[in-house]
C-alpha cells in the first residue's frame, strides 16, 4: 500500500486580470488620435432646446440619481420596486431573461415588465426629479427573444447577400417589432470584421470586407432609428441602435471570445473600425464596448479608444454602454468596483446582477472625487440626450406602449427574401440543382427538420439549443418548406432519419450543420467539421454509393473545412444559419411545375472559404465574393481532403471544461438512477434522476454549471482517447475549479482515467460559496492504474444527497517537479493524504 500526499490549494476568487504589467500594457496600447478617421453624430441627434432642458434637470439631480444613471440591471435580479431605493438609469433582458421567468413571454408581458420598471422610475422623488429607465434587449436577427417574432438570417448570411437596401429594411421590421413590445433599445447592430473563424461569434460579423461592414452599419442604424430629424424624437416604430462591440472583437488572437488583440494601431483601424465611424455618421445612439482588449489592455478601461478616438476624434455624441460585467475585467477592478471604466471613458456599466454593489461604490467614488464630477456630468448629459431623443421624458413622449403583432405577413416576406439571398453556391456538378417538377425527394440529415438548428445562437435563449418547432407557428422548418415546394411542382418529398428509403429517390437533399452556440460556446480549436465522428459524411457517401444525385445544404456560423463533404455531394450550398423561413431556401433549390425557381442563386461568399482546416484561412478554396449562379458550367474537381494540420495535437487534450461548457471534443454526461444522459445548455433532469444540471452565473455570464445530487451520482467530462503521457512526464496535474456549495451524506470522489481518490476531508474544509480550486497530479492518477496514453475520462465526481457544487473550469497544467500547487493569489493550503 503507497501513499500519496497530495497538496489541495484552495484559490480564493480575485479581481482584475493577469498578464503583462500596467504600464507596459499601457504603453503598447497607446493610441494616436490623428490616426484615426474623422466622423459626427449628426446636429440633429439633439437640439438647444434638449440641451437645456438637461442642463435644467441636471441641476436638480442629487449625486444619487446621477450615479444611478450610469447603471443598469437585468431583469433576473431586480424588481420595479427595488427603483424606489436605487434610481438605476438603465433595465436589460439578457439572452436567458424574460418577464417573470419565463423566455417565451409574449409581446405584451414584454410591454407590460417594461411599463411596470417605468411606472416606477417616473414617480418623482423629493426634489421633483424623475427620470424614465431605458429598457435594451439583444435583438440581434430580428426581434429574436419573443416565439412567433420575425426571424432573419444571422449576419453572415445577411452578409453573403451583399445588398445595403434590404439589410434596411430589415432595420425598420426588426425596430417595429420590439417597439411593438414596448421596447426602445436594441444592442445591434454588431460591426466585427471577424479574422479568425474559429471565434464562437464569427456568425454575428457581416464579412471580411471592411468596407462592406461599413456600408451595413451605415443602412442598419438608419433602419433601425429611422433618420434622426431635428427638434423630434425618434418615432414610436423605431428604436436606438447600438454599434457593437468597440473595438475588435473579431480580431482576438487565435480568435479567441473576449481574448486580446495583438496587431498595430494602423491594423486596428483599417480592419476594425471602419464601421464606427458610419454608424456615427448615420446616427447611431449608443456604442457597446468590446469585452476584449487591445495589446494587453481590456476595452472597457482604455481611454485612448473610448474618448480620445471614439467620443473625440470619431465624433460620438451618444452614450458608450459596457458589456456584460465587462468592467469586472479591468485590470484593477471587479463587477462591484471600477472607477476606471468610468474614468476611461464608460458611459453605463451592464452590471446584470452586481447593479447594488456597483452602485453603492461607484456613489462613493463619484462623492469623494475618484470619479470627476466634470467625467459624471458628461456620463449623465449623454445618457439623457439619448433618452430624450428616444421620446421616453413626457416632453415629445413616443408611445412605445401600445402591443403590435409580431410576425406580419409583409415583415415574414422580407426574412424569406433575405433567406433566399443569403444562399450561396459552391458546388453544381451535372446542374443537379434546381430540383426539377415532378422528382422524388429524399430530405434528410439532422438539420433538416430543426427549427433551432436553423436558428443558431440567440434565439429565444442566450445559447439558442432549446428552440422547439412551436416557437414559431408562423415559419418553417427547411424539410416542411422543401415538401411543400415539391408537392406544389407534381413531386414527392419524403423526410428519412439517417438517409433510409425504401424505393430510390431521384435526388437527395442532406441538411446538416453546426449545432446552436453563442458566444464563447462557439470557440473551436480548428476549422475542420466534424473532427471525432463524420456521421454527416458517412450519409452523404452512402446516399453517393447508391447512385443517387446528392445535395449537401451545408448550415453554419462560419465556413469550415469541408472538402469530404464537398466530394461527396454533387451540389453543395452554404445555407448559414437562415432563422425561421425555411421557405426561401425552397425558393431558390426546387423549381415550379414551369421549371423555373421562384429565385436564383445571388448570394456570395462574405468570408474566404477554407481548403483546410486551418485559421486564419492563408490558402482558400473559394476567395471572398465566389459564389455560383444558375446556367453557370464550373465544375468543381475532386478536391484534397489533406487537413493542413495535426488533428491529434490541435484536438484539446487539456481544457476539459471552461466558459460554463465542456469544450470540444469533451462532453459532459451525468449518470443516476435516471440513467446515463448528456448535459446542456439548458437545465438537465429526467424521471427517477439523482444530478440535477444548470448554467449558472458565477463570474460571467453562464460560466458554472451548478449540480445538485439529491441520491448517489456522478457527472463526467468524457471524449476521444487522448494521450497525456506528455503532460504525465512534465510533471502536470488535474486543476478543477468549483464551488462548493453544500455538504452531503456520504463521500465525494474525483477520478480521472477511472481512477478515483476521496476528497471528502478537503470538500469539508473548503469554505462554501467561495471559488476554489485543487489539483491533484496526474502521477498520482497513473500510478493507480489509469491509462493516461489512451484518456476516455478526463473527469468525474460521485457523490450522494445533499451535496451541491459548481464547476468552472476543468484542465491540467504544469505544475512542478516537486509541488502539485502553484501560487494563486491568497492560497489556502489544505495538505490531504489520499490511501491507495
Amino acid at each position: 500500500m503507497r501513499r500519496h500526499a497530495i497538496a489541495v490549494a484552495t484559490a480564493l476568487l480575485l479581481a482584475g486580470t493577469a498578464g503583462v504589467t500596467a504600464s507596459a500594457a499601457d504603453e503598447a496600447a497607446r493610441v494616436h488620435p490623428e490616426l484615426w478617421p474623422s466622423a459626427k453624430s449628426p446636429a440633429t441627434i439633439t437640439d438647444a432646446a434638449t440641451e437645456a432642458r438637461i442642463d435644467a434637470l441636471m441641476k436638480r439631480m442629487t449625486i444619487e440619481q446621477k450615479v444611478g444613471q450610469l447603471i443598469q440591471a437585468d431583469i433576473s435580479t431586480i424588481t420595479p420596486k427595488d427603483l424606489e431605493t436605487y434610481p438605476l438609469g438603465s433595465i436589460l433582458a439578457g439572452g436567458n431573461s424574460g418577464p417573470n421567468g419565463n423566455e417565451r413571454s409574449s409581446a405584451a408581458d414584454w410591454a407590460k415588465l417594461v411599463g411596470d420598471f417605468r411606472a416606477v422610475s417616473l414617480r418623482s422623488q423629493a426634489n421633483g426629479v424623475a427620470i424614465p429607465i431605458i429598457f435594451g434587449v439583444d435583438a440581434v436577427h430580428g426581434h429574436n427573444n419573443i416565439p412567433g417574432a420575425t426571424l432573419f438570417p444571422h449576419n453572415i448570411g445577411l452578409g453573403a447577400a451583399r445588398d445595403p437596401e434590404l439589410i434596411q429594411r430589415i432595420g425598420a421590421v426588426t425596430a417595429a417589432e420590439i417597439a411593438g413590445s414596448g421596447i426602445e433599445w436594441t444592442f445591434a447592430p454588431t460591426l466585427a470584421v471577424p479574422q479568425d473563424l474559429r471565434w464562437g461569434r464569427s456568425y454575428e460579423g457581416y464579412a471580411s470586407d471592411p468596407k462592406l461592414v461599413a456600408d451595413y452599419a451605415a443602412a442598419m442604424v438608419i433602419g433601425l432609428q429611422g433618420k434622426l430629424v431635428a427638434g423630434k424624437t425618434v418615432g414610436a416604430t423605431h428604436v436606438a441602435a447600438t454599434a457593437k462591440h468597440f473595438l475588435a472583437d473579431g480580431g482576438t488572437f487565435e480568435g479567441k471570445d473576449q481574448g486580446d488583440a495583438r496587431i498595430d494601431e494602423k491594423e486596428l483601424i483599417a480592419k476594425h473600425a471602419m464601421g464606427y465611424p458610419a454608424a456615427i455618421d448615420a446616427g447611431a445612439l449608443t456604442v457597446m464596448a468590446s469585452f476584449s482588449g487591445w495589446q494587453g489592455v481590456k476595452h472597457h478601461g482604455n481611454k485612448g479608444l473610448l474618448t480620445d478616438a471614439l467620443k473625440k476624434k470619431m465624433g460620438f455624441e451618444g452614450f458608450v454602454v459596457g458589456d456584460w460585467n465587462g468592467h469586472g475585467q479591468v485590470a484593477g477592478c471587479s463587477v462591484t468596483d471600477c472607477a476606471q471604466s468610468i474614468n476611461a471613458g464608460l458611459d453605463m456599466f451592464m452590471a446584470p446582477d452586481s447593479w447594488k454593489g456597483l452602485y453603492e461604490t461607484t456613489l462613493k467614488q463619484a462623492k469623494d472625487g475618484t470619479i470627476p464630477a466634470a467625467r459624471l456630468d458628461d456620463a449623465v448629459r449623454r445618457i439623457l440626450r439619448v433618452k430624450y431623443k428616444l421620446g421616453l421624458f413626457p416632453e415629445g413622449h413616443a408611445d412605445r406602449s401600445q402591443v403590435k403583432p409580431v410576425g406580419s405577413p409583409e415583415h415574414l416576406a422580407v426574412a424569406r427574401e433575405a433567406v433566399a439571398k443569403s444562399l450561396v453556391l459552391l458546388k453544381n456538378n451535372g446542374s443537379v440543382l434546381p430540383i426539377r417538377p415532378g422528382a422524388r425527394v429524399l430530405v434528410t440529415g439532422p438539420a433538416a427538420d430543426s427549427m433551432a438548428i436553423q436558428s443558431g445562437g440567440w434565439t429565444i435563449s442566450w445559447q439558442g439549443t432549446d428552440v422547439v418547432r412551436s416557437d414559431f407557428p408562423n415559419g418553417q422548418t427547411i424539410w416542411e418548406a422543401l415538401d411543400k415546394a415539391v408537392r406544389d411542382a407534381g413531386g414527392v418529398a419524403t423526410l428519412s432519419d439517417g438517409g433510409v428509403f425504401k424505393e430510390k429517390p431521384d435526388v437527395a437533399i442532406v441538411v446538416f450543420g453546426e449545432a446552436p452556440y453563442a458566444e464563447f460556446q462557439g470557440d473551436v480549436p480548428t476549422l475542420d467539421y466534424q473532427p471525432s465522428e463524420a456521421t454527416d459524411l458517412a450519409t452523404l457517401k452512402k446516399l453517393k454509393a447508391a447512385g443517387i444525385p446528392v445535395v449537401a445544404l451545408f448550415l453554419s456560423g462560419r465556413p469550415m473545412f469541408t472538402s469530404p463533404e464537398i466530394n461527396a455531394s454533387d451540389a453543395f450550398v452554404a445555407g448559414w444559419l437562415p432563422g425561421s423561413q425555411g421557405a426561401g431556401v425552397a425558393d431558390v433549390l426546387v423549381a415550379g411545375k414551369d421549371g423555373k425557381t421562384a429565385r436564383g442563386f445571388t448570394g456570395t461568399l462574405p468570408f474566404a472559404w477554407p481548403a483546410d482546416a486551418r485559421s486564419p484561412v492563408e490558402k482558400p478554396l473559394w476567395p471572398v465574393g465566389y459564389g455560383l449562379k444558375y446556367g453557370a458550367t464550373t465544375t468543381v474537381p475532386q478536391l484534397s481532403e489533406e487537413l493542413g494540420v495535426d488533428i491529434a495535437a490541435a484536438l484539446n487534450v487539456t481544457t476539459y471544461f471552461a466558459g460554463g461548457r465542456a469544450r470540444a471534443p469533451w462532453a459532459l454526461t451525468v449518470t443516476d438512477a435516471g440513467g446515463a444522459r448528456p448535459v446542456e445548455s439548458a437545465p438537465v433532469s429526467s424521471p427517477g434522476g439523482l444530478l440535477a444540471a444548470r448554467s449558472v452565473d458565477v463570474k460571467a455570464q453562464e460560466d458554472g454549471k451548478s449540480f445538485v445530487w439529491t441520491g448517489p451520482a456522478a457527472f463526467h467530462l468524457s471524449g476521444p482517447y487522448a494521450d497525456l503521457s506528455r503532460q504525465l512526464n512534465n510533471s502536470f496535474a488535474l486543476r478543477v475549479e468549483w464551488r462548493v456549495d453544500a455538504l452531503g451524506t456520504g463521500p465525494v470522489t474525483v477520478a480521472l482515467g477511472g481512477q478515483a481518490f476521496d476528497i471528502s476531508d478537503w470538500v469539508k474544509a473548503a469554505p462554501k460559496g467561495q471559488v476554489g480550486s485543487f489539483r491533484i497530479p496526474l502521477r498520482c492518477f497513473a500510478d493507480a492504474g489509469a491509462n493516461l496514453q489512451k484518456l476516455d475520462y478526463a473527469l468525474s465526481v460521485t457523490a450522494d444527497k445533499g451535496f451541491a457544487a459548481t464547476l468552472l473550469h476543468t484542465n491540467v497544467e504544469a505544475v512542478g517537479e516537486k509541488s502539485a500547487l502553484s501560487a494563486e493569489g491568497k492560497m489556502t493550503n489544505i495538505a490531504i493524504m489520499v490511501v491507495i
